[in-house]
C-alpha cells in the first residue's frame, strides 16, 4: 500500500494500459480519478475499483479541450480531496506514410497525445504546487525514440512528451514535484492483437527478450515512479520494451 491516502488522476484510463494502471495504483492505495473520452468505459473501470473495495470517480473528458480538462479537473481535486498523481496516458494514433498524412491527422494525433498532456498536466500542477507535492508520470512510446513509418505525427507526439517531461521537471522541482515519462515498446493490447502472427514473430525478433510485453509491465514501473520509492528521480524517460534493438 505504497500509496494510501494518495489522490490520482489517470487520463485514458477506460480501457488498455490505462486501465490496468487505475487499477494498479488503485490496489497501492489511492483513490483514482478515471477520466476518458468513453464515459461508460471510465465508469465500468471505476466500478471495478470500487468491487475491488477502492475509491475512484469517472468522468468522460477530451484532454485536448483545454477548457474541459480544467473544469474536470478542479471537479475531481473537489472530490478526492487534492491531488498527488498525474499519469498523462491518453493517447490515440491515425496512422499513414507522411507524404499521404491529412493535416486534420496530423493536428489530432499532437492535440490528444501532446497538447492534451500540457493541458492535464497545467491543470493539476496548481493543487500540487500548493500542497508542495506531486508526481507526474507522462506515457510516451519508443516511437517517440526511433520514429517509425508511417507513425511521423504519433513519433513527434512521443518525442514532445519526452521533452515536456523534461521541462516539467526542472520547472516545478523547487515545490517537490517529480515528473517522469514511460516509454513501451510492444505491449500486448487490443491493437496488437489484430497483428498477423507473421508480424508478430518478426517484430518479437527486435526484442532481447524475444516477446511482447504486457500492460502490467507498464504499471509496475508507474506505480513505482508515483511512490516514495522513487523520491529522487525526475525528468527522466524509462524503457519498457524487453531490450529492443533498432
Amino acid at each position: 500500500m505504497r500509496l494510501k491516502d494518495r489522490k490520482a488522476v489517470v487520463t485514458g484510463a477506460g480501457s488498455g494500459i490505462g486501465r490496468v494502471i487505475a487499477l494498479r495504483l488503485s490496489a497501492e492505495g489511492a483513490a483514482i480519478g478515471i477520466v476518458d473520452i468513453d464515459l461508460e468505459a471510465a465508469k465500468s473501470v471505476a466500478g471495478e475499483i470500487e468491487a475491488a473495495g477502492g475509491r475512484a470517480v469517472a468522468h468522460a473528458l477530451d484532454v485536448a479541450d483545454a477548457e474541459a480538462v480544467g473544469t474536470t479537473m478542479k471537479l475531481v481535486v473537489e472530490e478526492l480531496g487534492g491531488l498527488d498523481i498525474l499519469v498523462n496516458n491518453a493517447g490515440i494514433t491515425r496512422d499513414n506514410l507522411l507524404i499521404r498524412m491529412s493535416p486534420a491527422d496530423w493536428d489530432l494525433v499532437l492535440d490528444v497525445n501532446l497538447k492534451g498532456a500540457f493541458n492535464c498536466t497545467r491543470a493539476a500542477v496548481r493543487p500540487m504546487m500548493a500542497a508542495r507535492y506531486g508526481r507526474i508520470v507522462n506515457i510516451a512510446s519508443v516511437i517517440g525514440q526511433f520514429g517509425n513509418i508511417g507513425q511521423a505525427n504519433y513519433a513527434a507526439s512521443k518525442a514532445g512528451i519526452m521533452a515536456l517531461t523534461k521541462t516539467t521537471a526542472r520547472e516545478f522541482a523547487s515545490r517537490n514535484i517529480t515528473a517522469n515519462a514511460v516509454a513501451p515498446g510492444f505491449i500486448e493490447t487490443p491493437m496488437t492483437e489484430r497483428l498477423s502472427e507473421k508480424v508478430k514473430e518478426g517484430l518479437a525478433d527486435k526484442i532481447i527478450l524475444s516477446r511482447f510485453g504486457t500492460p502490467n509491465d507498464v504499471a509496475n514501473l508507474v506505480a513505482f515512479l508515483v511512490s516514495d520509492d522513487a523520491d529522487y528521480i525526475t525528468a527522466q524517460t524509462i524503457n519498457v520494451d524487453g531490450g529492443m534493438a533498432w
